[in-house]
């Protein structure tokens, strides 16, 4: 392995370990209560929708079918990975009937 490719791989994997250190170093000092600690809740869901949306927006009938199917199947079960599953499937069995 090249000198540098050990020198970048070894600096990704002390940057991921300090992210993920100051991330529990802080979460200690977060309030459990409150406005910080609603909207701390509520920030993977937004990310989630941020990921998820630009996708919806400029993609098809398709991806249209898809969100539809995750909504409902969340809707349903109140559970975010069976939606989240839902969505996969239906978008992969309607790209393949409508030649996405």
């Amino acid at each position: 392995m090249p000198p540098d490719a050990l020198l970048a791989i070894l600096g990704m994997a002390a940057v991921t370990f300090a992210v993920r250190a100051g991330g529990y170093l802080v979460a200690n000092r977060l309030p459990a209560s409150g406005f910080v600690a609603a909207w701390m809740r509520h920030i993977p869901g937004a990310v989630l929708a941020a990921l998820v949306a630009p996708a919806v927006v400029a993609g098809g009938p398709a991806e249209w079918l898809a969100t539809l199917a995750t909504a409902l199947a969340f809707l349903v079960s109140r559970n975010l990975l069976a939606a989240m599953a839902a969505g996969v499937v239906a978008v992969y069995f309607a790209r393949m009937l409508l030649g996405g």
